[in-house]
């Protein structure tokens, strides 16, 4: 566990190390990690650095807020909740950078959560069918877009498979 805390600080203190003296502290947020890489929020962009350090650079910088990153499985994708224009829905970015994917285009909030183990769809929770929106649901999206499938929970904010698929906590 401390191999995997040092793992995923040093990163972030590089960047805070190559950023202005002046610029006072830094709120790095919710870190995702993969094998080669850590991604987290930064100034209401996503960044993106080695695990084993060396300077972050911008993954987005659209005109809006990027918050929730999480890594695909595989390693090659990040699924994040984007607000632009008022509203907040899911999209995709490629690891290696490029324009981010809108997938979702519900009026309610759409919050990325997790990946299924196989990266090809992404699990986010939304208030979108519950009966109240103070209760939210998990549903999932293949990274291609299309049509949303509800899993079978009755209620959900967070997610993970097991590496198999078979199970979800």
């Amino acid at each position: 566990m401390l191999r995997l805390c040092v793992s995923l600080l040093l990163p972030l203190s590089m960047f805070a190390q190559a950023a202005s003296e002046d610029a006072g502290p830094y709120l790095f947020r919710n870190p995702s990690i993969s094998r080669t890489e850590v991604v987290f929020e930064y100034g209401g962009d996503l960044w993106i650095a080695a695990r084993s350090g060396g300077a972050a650079r911008r993954l987005t910088s659209g005109q809006g807020l990027e918050t929730n990153p999480v890594f695909s499985p595989d390693g090659t994708l990040i699924a994040f909740t984007g607000q632009y224009d008022g509203s907040v829905d899911v999209f995709v970015v490629a690891a290696a950078g490029g324009v981010p994917k809108r997938l979702t285009w519900h009026p309610g909030a759409d919050q990325a959560v997790a990946w299924t183990p196989d990266s090809r769809r992404v699990v986010f929770a939304s208030s979108r069918s519950a009966n109240t929106p103070r209760y939210a649901e998990l549903f999932s999206i293949s990274t291609e877009g299309g049509a949303v499938e509800k899993l079978p929970v009755p209620v959900g904010y967070e997610a993970a498979f097991a590496p198999d698929g078979k199970r979800m906590a």
